[in-house]
């Protein structure tokens, strides 16, 4: 595989040049502001893991934004790792903070995701209109599990993950489809509500390990 070939997906990329998707590279920045709000809501709270999301958040912005300025397969690859990494990191600390698993289990149910993944991808395949987009479904569905699981409140905050990332998946797949109305495209609405969506996750999950503190005195 060549590592430097060049891609053209996005509606807004007319060429190679390093500015191409100006928009697309620059929206980026809502990752890095997510980032250090998720940071500064977990200092001092003795909470690794969001501090953790906090890291991996400023890793997402910046693999994306090489993405949408050097257009390169290498770039894809840092822009959709840290997406992935993101993920894991949260299922972990969700399975083993809020559902309150143990550690082995709560590492099984992590790793389940990439079976549960490899048999949930063809179900995008139902709905071509998604086009590039039918990856993200597996973690659509993922997020579903978890709020069907979960009660109260904690799953209140899934669906509302669940429908951000819904929207989010629908701006990302009619990118390319009203271009010719659009000419910049609908992918930067993907970066905005995804860099809320994720900063959502993070958020709740301190929210409900601080109430859980404060019940425990």
């Amino acid at each position: 595989m060549d590592w430097t070939a060049q891609i053209d997906a996005y509606c807004e990329r007319v060429g190679f040049g390093f500015w191409a998707e100006p928009i697309n590279a620059l929206t980026n920045i809502a990752f890095l502001i997510s980032g250090f709000i998720v940071w500064r809501k977990s200092q001092g709270k003795n909470l690794p893991l969001a501090e953790a999301m906090a890291i991996v958040l400023f890793a997402i912005g910046i693999g994306s934004f090489l993405f949408h300025t050097f257009a390169t397969r290498w770039a894809g690859a840092m822009d959709t790792a840290p997406i992935l990494i993101f993920v894991l990191l949260f299922t972990f600390a969700a399975t083993y903070d809020l559902f309150k698993q143990s550690l082995p289990m709560a590492a099984v149910i992590t790793l389940a995701f990439f079976p549960f993944m490899a048999l949930a991808y063809p179900i995008g395949d139902l709905a071509p209109w998604l086009r590039g987009s039918t990856g993200y479904i597996p973690v659509l569905l993922w997020i579903g599990l978890f709020a069907l699981m979960a009660s109260g409140q904690l799953a209140w905050d899934f669906w509302t993950g669940f429908a951000l990332l819904a929207l989010s998946i629908t701006f990302r797949s009619l990118d390319e489809r009203v271009c010719g109305q659009v000419p910049i495209g609908t992918h930067f609405l993907w970066h905005l509500l995804n860099a809320f969506l994720l900063g959502w996750f993070a958020s709740f999950y301190i929210r409900h390990m601080l109430a859980g503190k404060a019940a425990r005195g």
